[in-house]
């Protein structure tokens, strides 16, 4: 399962989220605009993930939102049973802070 979400401040979808099933039955891809995160959850062993980007990987760039945080409130289908360390880092959001994005 794949998630986006709107982290752009001042959008009257602001923190909402979608999700779509992507699998080679479907073969449906997603496109994630600027100013939205991105998230997946794989409901199969033995899954390849392939990404097709804008501009070149800038480590000093990259940020995040946590997986489980309450004000995104994302029902993953599965639990959660592998997760990197950064991915478990990201700090919560902050409902105060309109301006991620």
């Amino acid at each position: 399962m794949d998630v986006i979400v709107d982290l752009r401040g001042g959008s009257p979808t602001y923190l909402r989220h979608e999700a779509f099933e992507l699998s080679a039955d479907n073969r449906r891809q997603l496109y994630v605009p600027p100013g939205f995160a991105h998230s997946f959850q794989t409901l199969a062993d033995d899954i390849e993930v392939t990404y097709l980007v804008s501009a070149p990987y800038t480590p000093s760039a990259e940020g995040g939102v946590r997986y489980n945080d309450p004000l995104l409130a994302i029902k993953w289908p599965l639990p959660i049973s592998v997760i990197s360390d950064k991915d478990e880092n990201w700090p919560l959001l902050d409902p105060d802070n309109p301006s991620l994005f």
